[in-house]
């Protein structure tokens, strides 16, 4: 399964780890097809290490899970933050996921077993370079909007099948 969030600076497409990580999934996946996404900014975005979105109000402060509540961390030792463009949750310590997630710009071990990592990139690497590029202020908060203006689920019709099978 994977999504397009379609941003301002262009396409970033993410392959998630439904199997993996179930529940961090299904909340980020129904907040996609429920248009929650659309129109939020990147609100923090730190050259070599994150650019991170999810919180509707745009302050960083902000965001709601599915379940109107906060959630547990899906911590898995297989899953690291070993790359750019790997897709975990964002938190205020463990077991507090919501809505708000990053992606990474390069390899950060310390995140390692502290954020659900669910996904990666698997397409638009361009527009992460670009996205990185975007001047920011002493909060690291983008002089420029970066925004995602949709998102688009993908299907795999073939997986899902063998799945039920």
């Amino acid at each position: 399964m994977s999504v397009t969030l379609h941003t301002n600076f262009g396409d970033l497409k993410i392959e998630l780890h439904c199997e993996a990580c179930p529940k961090t999934c299904e909340n980020f996946l129904a907040l996609c097809a429920s248009g929650y996404y659309d129109g939020c900014l990147f609100h923090r975005n730190i050259k070599g290490f994150l650019i991170q979105t999810g919180d509707p109000s745009g302050t960083g402060k902000g965001g709601q899970s599915i379940w109107g509540q906060e959630f547990e961390d899906e911590l898995r030792e297989d899953l690291k933050h070993n790359n750019r463009g790997i897709v975990s949750m964002a938190n205020k310590g463990p077991n507090t996921n919501t809505s708000q997630f990053f992606i990474t710009y390069s390899s950060h071990p310390s995140l390692d077993l502290k954020y659900t990592v669910f996904g990666h990139l698997i397409d638009g690497f361009e527009t992460l370079d670009e996205i990185e590029k975007v001047s920011v202020n002493e909060k690291h908060r983008p002089l420029q909007d970066i925004k995602i203006q949709s998102v688009t689920i993908h299907a795999n019709p073939i997986a899902d099948k063998c799945a039920k099978s």
